[in-house]
């Protein structure tokens, strides 16, 4: 696939629509077709020679690799303005499978402390299982990121924004202190999306997404993806091809689908999670607000210069304890409560009764993760709506 393939100077808009499909589709479809297919024949034994020279020119089996999701991996790529991408079943086999492919028995790992819960577990269970050492740094810690590198240091992983407290790391700064190791910085930008952060731009060498947040944008599936430079991506899609987490051809178009509308949800994120954060930020019950929009966030700085936007998810802490915290949630009318974000629909999440209940009070407190923690992910409602439903719940606290 040929560097930037889709891109050509068009806006993001206009690359969600038409980048990485071709103009002329089967039966004249003006959408791309799900070709729902395990296997992929031959004509004869001269095409099978063709396709073992390169293997890019058509498809073999459905487990590496599928028509619908070709297409979506190019439009996903141009988004991100990459060489290449690769879709997974969930996001959680694209961060597993990327880590897997670039570690080995002996290697060490630098992960910033305020990430996804499931990726420090399995950073401190399965990788240590198989002799990786994992060293975990405050977000936005650089001088503790930089002496936690080793020599056996081959990856430093990230979340931009963070998940809850919404820290935002300086890629560039980042990248230049992975790099002096030798090392490689994988960013997880599920949180940014690429409309509102492009993080290889900035010097990763490796991008991850959960796609069924924003990128599917409607809560009906569930999807991963890795993109970068070819050679990065290249040592992933083996290894996928061996333990198998592949996207369904039917799950690759609900991702095709919701990502012609990215910009046009994102920009909507955007607006409703500032609002919030403004409003909440400003109440007498509430006491921190988490969100880079802000300029009281430690990061404000770095989020105006690297973001285009801040998101629709908005941490904050409620005065008081489990009580108030919970009494406000289920007060709220409009948002589902459940533990995803990037939706159309909002959702609110209270991280110690569900993700984190099963951890020790003194540990999950340690990691700021308190009872009076509310992770609100804003959909696409009006924000007035959002706003007014916010306030006569926490009149009740």
């Amino acid at each position: 696939m040929s560097k930037y393939k889709g891109v050509d100077g068009r806006g993001f808009s206009t690359r969600s629509v038409h980048a990485g499909e071709s103009r002329k589709k089967h039966a004249d479809a003006i959408t791309t077709p799900i070709v729902q297919s395990s296997v992929y024949v031959f004509e004869d034994t001269a095409e099978i020679q063709k396709y073992v020279a390169d293997k890019r020119t058509r498809f073999e089996y459905g487990r590496y690799g599928n028509p619908t999701q070709r297409v979506a991996e190019e439009k996903l790529a141009a988004l991100e303005k990459t060489e290449d991408a690769l879709l997974f079943s969930t996001g959680m086999s694209a961060v597993t499978t990327a880590l897997l492919a670039f570690l080995s028995k002996g290697d060490h790992l630098v992960v910033t402390d305020d990430c996804y819960r499931k990726t420090r577990t399995f950073c401190e269970t399965t990788l240590a299982r198989l002799g990786v050492d994992t060293t975990f740094v405050p977000a936005g810690d650089y001088e503790a990121l930089r002496d936690a590198m080793t020599g056996k240091t081959k990856v430093v992983l990230t979340e931009t924004p963070t998940n809850p407290h919404l820290r935002v790391i300086d890629v560039p700064r980042a990248a230049k202190i992975a790099a002096a190791r030798k090392a490689k910085l994988f960013v997880d930008s599920t949180l940014a999306t690429p409309y509102n952060l492009q993080a290889l731009t900035l010097g990763a060498d490796l991008v991850i997404h959960s796609a069924t947040k924003y990128l599917g944008g409607h809560n009906d599936l569930l999807a991963g993806v890795v993109m970068g430079p070819a050679s990065v991506v290249d040592p992933v899609r083996d290894l996928q091809g061996q333990l198998g987490g592949t996207i369904d051809p039917h799950c690759a178009y609900l991702l095709l689908r919701g990502l012609k509308t990215l910009a046009l949800r994102v920009e909507k994120h955007n607006r409703n999670g500032l609002a919030m954060a403004r409003f909440l930020e400003g109440y007498p019950k509430i006491e921190e607000v988490y969100y880079p929009g802000l300029e009281t966030h430690p990061d404000y700085a770095i989020a105006k210069e690297q973001m285009k936007g801040s998101g629709g998810v908005v941490s904050f802490l409620i005065k008081g304890g489990s009580d108030e915290t919970l009494r406000f949630i289920d007060n709220l009318k409009l948002p589902y409560l459940g533990p995803s974000f990037g939706g159309v629909e909002s959702l609110v999440y209270h991280p110690a009764t569900l993700t984190f209940n099963d951890m020790p009070r003194a540990k999950r407190e340690k990691l700021g993760i308190g009872d009076n923690l509310v992770r609100y992910a804003a959909g696409i409602e009006d924000e007035e709506d959002i706003i007014a439903d916010l306030d006569r719940a926490l009149r009740v606290v």
